[in-house]
């Protein structure tokens, strides 16, 4: 067995309202940061699993993106997977 680290990220689809990112490119433009567009905000979660290959820890990923983790109606999300041990 092998651990491998996961790097999820987890963000609004298009064309879905993203308020926290409305708030950030207000507040950057409010200090003077005018060039700021687009500001999408969302969530980062790392983890680490123990599995036997890659393709083993990509289908607990898929798995638990669609259970608990991520919302698809209103959420996309990708992901890295690199082997540390």
């Amino acid at each position: 067995m092998a651990i491998y680290l996961v790097k999820l990220f987890i963000s609004y689809r298009q064309g879905v309202l993203d308020p926290q990112g409305v708030a950030v490119e207000k507040a950057a433009h409010q200090l003077g940061f005018e060039r700021v567009r687009n500001v999408r905000v969302g969530k980062f979660i790392t983890m680490e699993i123990e599995a036997s290959n890659e393709d083993e820890v990509k289908r607990e990923i898929e798995e638990m993106a669609k259970k608990f983790l991520v919302n698809p109606v209103i959420e996309e999300y990708s992901y890295e997977i690199e082997e540390v041990k």
